[in-house]
């Protein structure tokens, strides 16, 4: 009888894990303003917080997202983010910020992920083709052209890219579901790294030609997030 009781709790509880794990707990304090490294802090989603009576207007502020950025680099585009690093106050409240500006004639965020957030972006100038890659084994290619006022969502995880199809700048904002929604970006991290990776396993992996390889691992990746 004590065995059967076990096996009806064991599978009560896991029916029960996956609604007790569907979101975030709810937060317990009206914020949590990050601050370095300090002995005496709560340490709360990879940031100490400051003494809430310490809170002042400066910990939830950022000025400066209506200024271009330069975009003469090799992908021709920047990314100017607005997360917990430059809004302390912005620790634990799941949500962030960019301004994407684009250079014309082909300016390209490239290709990457954001594994801890979904974005959404509108655009405000300029013409944009974005698109996403929907996960193993479909692959699926999902494209949109967007003008400004138009807005698109690229879901959390998924190798998603924006190019500027106009001759004239473009620029985009884009707020993600997380304070600190983390990029890869593919070429980067493939071809990139530091050290490299084997030759063998990107020649294997891409079927390419080992001097193929070998000329990717030789260029200057350029990191424009």
């Amino acid at each position: 009888m004590k065995s059967a009781h076990f096996i009806l709790a064991f599978c009560l509880l896991a029916l029960a894990s996956p609604l007790a794990y569907a979101s975030d707990p709810s937060s317990l304090q009206d914020f949590c303003v990050a601050i370095g490294d300090h002995k005496d802090g709560v340490f709360v989603n990879g940031k100490f917080c400051k003494d809430p009576k310490l809170a002042k207007a400066e910990d939830f502020y950022y000025s400066g997202l209506n200024i271009p950025r330069n975009t003469s680099n090799p992908v021709g585009s920047t990314v100017t983010p607005v997360n917990v690093a430059q809004i302390p106050g912005l620790n634990t409240l799941g949500i962030s910020l960019v301004r994407i500006d684009y250079g014309p004639n082909g300016g390209l965020n490239p290709p990457h992920t954001h594994p801890r957030a979904t974005e959404i972006l509108v655009v405000v100038e300029g013409t944009l083709y974005v698109g996403f890659v929907t996960s193993n084994t479909d692959n699926r290619l999902i494209t949109k052209v967007l003008y400004p006022g138009d807005v698109f969502v690229f879901p959390i995880g998924l190798i998603h890219f924006q190019f500027n199809v106009g001759k004239t700048k473009a620029v985009a904002f884009a707020g993600l579901s997380s304070q600190n929604p983390g990029v890869i970006t593919i070429a980067n991290a493939v071809f990139g790294p530091n050290p490299s990776i084997n030759p063998d396993i990107l020649v294997k992996a891409f079927q390419l030609d080992k001097n193929v390889v070998k000329k990717l691992q030789s260029k200057f990746w350029w990191a424009n997030n």
